[in-house]
């Protein structure tokens, strides 16, 4: 039976609508440790785990790492970005160190998800000015890409360790590393959990760029389960090549015997409407039927304005998608 996961966040905090998650068919929460760390969310887990024990489950917890992913750093307050306007990297807008000699007149650079694109227009001793081509409301610790710039950082931060530290004291059941770029990358992580007494939590590898991709056979037997985390994944090229990137991870995974998940965007047009789009829903379906063994929804849970009803659609479709394979 294929997993089905909600993101734990503002929209679905409370035990009740956790509970009516549950009810729905969600097997499984994942929580985001980009912006909080596990005593930080203390109370929502606290919450989780009463929903749970109200609907006679076991959840499973995911917690998704820091780990070497690019952000933004913290914002005085949400930053407008209108086109055509310029708008200083390393400053306004604040980056990891490691990123600012990359900050080259003409570089690309996606943010959060890739729904806001700037052009660096020239160098500033302590960063970049940039042009923005693709606008949007800008919020703090979100996602940051520099398409064809491969920038090193560590696999795990400090923050990261801790988590790890701590994670069967909060009843953690997986742990979910981000940009996979080697194996080394889950060796590391592994490590760290089986110092921590973690044996029994399993590593999911989350492929969101082409290093990951190409890497596949290392990283397939290092691995309890892959992620095709779409969402970067799709920044690292042209967007139509998603697709066939994930139909040849899913062919991987299938080839040796390996569990992989598929999330971002399944149903995003549930963070504002109480209907999915008829495309959404046969993401979904598809995605069942290339093999994949869970499925995610995000902000569709965690800040939508319908996680409830995001969650039924998930769930129906999935166990359609099941049903039509077992005729």
């Amino acid at each position: 039976m294929v997993q089905i996961y909600g993101t734990l966040g503002p929209a679905c905090s409370d035990t009740k609508t956790l509970a009516r998650l549950f009810e729905a068919g969600m097997t499984g929460v994942r929580l985001n440790l980009s912006h909080v760390g596990l005593p930080g969310a203390a109370e929502q887990i606290e919450h989780l785990h009463a929903a749970a024990r109200r609907r006679g489950v076991t959840p499973q917890l995911l917690i998704d790492m820091q780990g070497p992913e690019l952000r933004v750093g913290v914002l005085p307050a949400p930053l407008a970005l209108e086109d055509g306007t310029s708008v200083r990297l390393g400053t306004e807008i604040p980056l990891p160190p490691a990123v600012l000699p990359h900050l080259t007149p003409g570089q690309e650079v996606l943010l959060d998800d890739g729904k806001l694109l700037l052009r660096v227009t020239r160098s500033l001793p302590a960063g970049a000015l940039a042009r923005v081509e693709r606008g949007g409301l800008l919020q703090s610790r979100k996602s940051a890409a520099l398409p064809g710039v491969d920038v090193r950082l560590p696999a795990m931060t400090d923050s990261d360790r801790e988590n790890l530290r701590l994670a069967r004291d909060y009843g953690v059941t997986g742990v979910m590393q981000p940009f996979v770029r080697g194996r080394e990358d889950l060796e590391c992580v592994r490590k760290a959990l089986d110092a921590a007494g973690g044996q029994g939590i399993r590593l999911f590898a989350k492929i969101e760029n082409l290093d990951g991709v190409e890497k596949l056979p290392e990283l397939i037997p290092a691995a309890d389960e892959i992620v095709i985390a779409r969402g970067d994944l799709g920044n690292s090229g042209p967007l139509w090549k998603l697709p066939a990137l994930q139909k040849r991870i899913s062919a991987a995974c299938r080839r040796a015997g390996r569990p992989f998940m598929v999330v971002t965007q399944m149903l995003a047009s549930m963070e504002q409407n109480p209907v999915p789009t008829r495309a959404e829903v046969s993401d979904i379906f598809n995605a069942v039927l290339d093999g994949a063994a869970s499925v995610m929804v995000t902000g569709e849970t965690a800040v939508g304005k319908h996680p409830v009803e995001a969650m039924e659609y998930l769930v129906n479709t999935v166990r359609e998608a099941e049903e039509y394979l077992n005729r």
